[in-house]
């Protein structure tokens, strides 16, 4: 059975059917339901694409309802335990896990391109002293692509794995160095000795020893966090990437767009408001009255809730695993009792079960970064790097989808028409 939809426009009286695939409609079909000939097709409203499906994408499976996360099929939960962040990155990339050999190439050529040309130290130097880390990246990647003039190339896969693998390198020594740089740090360089998410350590918090050894339980907890940000569908980074690598642009002008939506509040600061928070809340005893300022509207629960998931956040698991990892070399913070107490309260009370609000991703990992004396505005640079591979993968997919046109949304005019011009010198007489 074919399935459809009959639509009935009462204007005219006329009937339409209107393909379903894969559970979708497509804009097209509807945009042929006119009054008349001589006027436009409708269109669908729909600001923020609350439920409008720009793309198809075999990448990342969401099912909100159930606390699903999926990368390439595999479940969030198994690459989080058993994966690393760059076989993770491998397999966002390239579609399926790499074998010994392959992944020993990948891990080699992404070694390899760590480094980064003299003249981005440079230019990176060139910032104040207290510009936001966020800034600095999304200044620096946008600046690879006059360093790598051939990324232009979007035709030639060749010339796009290469960028793609420069990239995943050099984020961290972008995002190391914009720490450094905010704390009148020397830069440090690349030790391609270590792996990935230790040499990441290695760059923001080396000083004068000769070869820094990062704690595995921290290099670990790194790898994970990394992992469970690295793709997550079709948010508003994810977005911005691919409505800008719509133009055909390069992958660095691409993905700076994605770093520049992640630098806003509402997409990558939630994990700074939710440290915020427990700070604002001070104590166990405290969390009554302000589960109780919640329920009145006077008070907000940051961390708690998600457009997509309607259900425990399956990253949030995880993330409070690899907090217990952390501070067990940190020591304990005392926020992680009330961030504990307050999950425990919201969990177990109806006006929060009742409208399906559950940790986020943002709710431990927070802790995880003060934890690791990171400042509140470098929080959104290791969500970045985390996320790097899933922008890159969503980018690829893009340049190889014959379906994908330049992104150009309808708008709806709200304005004047037909307004006729006074000349300066008679409005002004």
């Amino acid at each position: 059975m074919t399935e459809s939809l009959t639509v009935r426009d009462n204007r005219t009286g006329t009937e339409y059917e209107v393909p379903i695939t894969d559970g979708t409609i497509r804009a097209a079909d509807i945009g042929k339901i006119k009054a008349s000939e001589d006027t436009p097709g409708l269109a669908v409203y729909d600001p923020g694409f609350v439920n409008t499906a720009s793309c198809r994408s075999s990448i990342t499976y969401i099912d909100g309802d159930k606390g699903i996360l999926e990368y390439r099929g595999y479940p969030i939960e198994q690459l989080a335990e058993k994966s690393s962040f760059l076989e993770v990155a491998y397999l966002l990339i390239h579609g399926d896990l790499p074998t010994k050999e392959q992944y020993e190439a990948w891990v080699h050529h992404i070694t390899y391109h760590t480094f980064v040309h003299e003249n981005v130290k440079d230019f990176m130097q060139g910032f104040r002293y207290d510009a936001h880390p966020m800034g600095m990246l999304m200044a620096s990647v946008g600046a690879l692509s006059t360093f790598y003039p051939e990324s232009r190339n979007i035709s030639d896969a060749d010339n796009r794995n290469i960028q793609i693998i420069r990239m995943i390198a050099k984020m961290p020594t972008l995002g190391a160095w914009s720490f450094r740089h905010a704390q009148g740090k020397p830069y440090v360089y690349p030790d391609n000795s270590l792996d990935y998410s230790g040499n990441f350590l290695s760059m923001l918090f080396k000083m004068s020893e000769t070869q820094y050894e990062p704690d595995p339980r921290l290099v670990k907890a790194l790898d994970t966090l990394l992992i469970l940000h690295a793709d997550h569908e079709q948010n508003a980074s994810t977005n911005a990437v691919r409505s800008v690598g719509s133009t055909q642009v390069d992958p660095y002008s691409a993905v700076s767009a994605g770093v520049a939506a992640l630098f806003g509040p509402l997409h990558g600061g939630a994990n700074e408001a939710v440290l915020r928070m427990l700070k604002r809340i001070g104590t166990v005893d405290n969390i009554p009255s302000f589960i109780e300022g919640v329920k009145n509207g006077d008070e907000r629960l940051m961390g708690f809730g998600h457009r997509v998931y309607k259900n425990y956040d399956p990253r949030a698991k995880l993330i409070k695993k690899a907090a217990e990892d952390v501070f067990e070399v940190t020591g304990t913070n005392p926020l992680l009792d009330i961030a504990v107490e307050l999950e425990r309260i919201a969990l177990s009370d109806e006006y929060f079960v009742k409208r399906k609000l559950y940790p986020n991703v943002d709710f431990y990992s927070g802790l995880i970064y003060e934890a690791l004396q990171f400042p509140p505005e470098f929080f959104t640079v290791l969500f970045a790097i985390g996320r790097t591979p899933g922008w890159l993968a969503q980018w690829l997919e893009l340049t190889q989808d014959k379906e994908q046109k330049i992104a150009r949304p309808k708008q709806i005019y709200t304005g004047e028409r037909g307004l006729t011009f006074t000349p300066a010198e008679e409005r002004w007489a």
